[in-house]
């Protein structure tokens, strides 16, 4: 069941006679199934963020149209969260009072804190979290409004290494258990190997599709998945088209 329909969208930075590199998108378009996690691929600077602000709507293409479930997007709506790389907590206030924000749904914001191991830290403040467990915050907090779509602009970038691969293995305990729909944007070929069930590489002036892969691994994912030998095919040939 198509859930995600991004259609011939248009999308240039300059909106009066655009020149050829101000243009990031020109009918471009793929689907999202419900419940499928789908990252994509490409390197800095090919419209991946844009991208994901126009799924969130806080951008319009300038052609084309976004729908949810067959509806078309106009705006932001708690039917898809936007997390991304920036520090969006709130310093002043516990854990529990930043999700709060989201929801005034006890049993929500309980059951996501007990998913996320953090209901022991809900009187906590963010300064009092490692960084790791900031990100894992604003992951509860996105997912206790209970949104279809969750939409994920390389949220992991600022960590370490081992702290990354932590939250691999959280995030896709959350997507294990939730089945909610996920959109991971990334240039770490192995962060998307890891989580995704497709991914979508893209590049090229305007932004196009150069190559899909589906990603045959189960759910849930285990770290030792990383030195299979299927595991180092699809990063060979992801290599090839990135």
């Amino acid at each position: 069941m198509i859930m995600i329909t991004i259609k011939n969208i248009s999308y240039y930075y300059s909106q009066s006679k655009p020149k050829d590199e101000d243009i990031i998108f020109s009918n471009f378009s793929f689907d999202i199934k419900k419940g499928e996690f789908v990252s994509i691929l490409g390197q800095s600077g090919c419209g991946k963020t844009t991208l994901a602000n126009i799924l969130a709507g806080y951008i319009k293409p300038i052609g084309g149209e976004i729908l949810i479930n067959n509806n078309p997007i106009n705006k932001p709506g708690k039917n898809r969260i936007l997390v991304n790389q920036e520090k969006d907590l709130f310093e002043w206030m516990t854990v529990i009072d930043n999700i709060s924000i989201g929801t005034s749904n006890l049993l929500k914001i309980n059951k996501y804190l007990k998913l996320a191991d953090l209901d022991r830290y809900k009187y906590k403040y963010p300064n009092q979290l490692s960084g790791g467990m900031k990100k894992k915050l604003s992951l509860t907090r996105a997912l206790a409004v209970d949104p279809d779509f969750l939409i994920l602009d390389e949220p992991f970038s600022s960590l370490d290494y081992y702290t990354r691969q932590s939250l691999h293995l959280e995030l896709d305990k959350i997507f294990t258990i939730t089945e909610k729909t996920i959109f991971l944007v990334t240039h770490d070929i192995e962060e998307a190997i890891f989580l995704s069930d497709r991914i979508v590489v893209v590049g090229g002036k305007p932004t196009s599709i150069k190559k899909e892969f589906k990603i045959g691994l189960p759910h849930p994912r285990k770290l030792n998945m990383k030195n299979t030998k299927q595991f180092d095919h699809i990063k060979l040939q992801i290599q090839k088209n990135y």
